[in-house]
């Protein structure tokens, strides 16, 4: 008999806490992306990453060319990083 108690109530969560715990980890933000997308707009990182869009569109202009955007796209996530590394530990508990 307990046996069979225990296959019917096994699909079905137990009780609440499970639920509740589900639905807190969907609520979680990470305070990285957070920071990391507000330091995406300060102007530095706006120049940078205008820099960034510029080599992107002239590479993509071209049919041939060896030029790549990796300087440019290193200048941009230096620029984002040092503004998050500032902030980020002051957010972190």
């Amino acid at each position: 008999m307990v046996f069979e108690e225990k296959m019917i109530t096994n699909g079905e969560p137990e009780d609440e806490e499970e639920e509740e715990e589900e639905e807190d980890e969907e609520d979680m933000v990470d305070p990285l992306e957070t920071l990391r997308q507000k330091c995406a707009e300060t102007e530095h990182c706006v120049h940078t990453q205008q820099r960034l869009e510029q080599c992107e569109t002239r590479v993509g202009s071209r049919s041939a060319t060896v030029e790549e955007c990796t300087e440019e796209l290193f200048d941009f996530l230096h620029a984002r990083d040092h503004c998050v590394a500032h902030k980020l530990f002051h957010a972190v508990k």
